[in-house]
């Protein structure tokens, strides 16, 4: 594949893996997590680790390492509502 075209893909996937540290971090610091969904962000971590497992199934290392940590950021968030919501 060109280069270009992975640079745009593991540019794509550097974004949308970190996006979720802010969220992380705000729910941290005010302990206030009435304004997230439960449901969305449980749905948006099961629609992750489908594509974690697809990465798996293609052997694509880009797919599975962006997969596999924003899995675990969500799960963080997610964790984080229990706790807090």
């Amino acid at each position: 594949m060109p280069l270009h075209i992975e640079l745009v893909g593991s540019l794509a996937a550097v974004i949308t893996t970190l996006c979720w540290i802010p969220q992380i971090i705000k729910i941290m610091r005010y302990r206030e997590t009435a304004s997230i969904s439960l449901v969305s962000n449980a749905s948006l971590m099961l629609g992750v680790f489908l594509w974690l497992i697809y990465g798996m199934m293609i052997g694509s290392w880009p797919v599975i390492m962006a997969n596999g940590v924003t899995f675990m950021l969500i799960l963080a968030i997610l964790g984080l509502k229990i706790r807090y919501g």
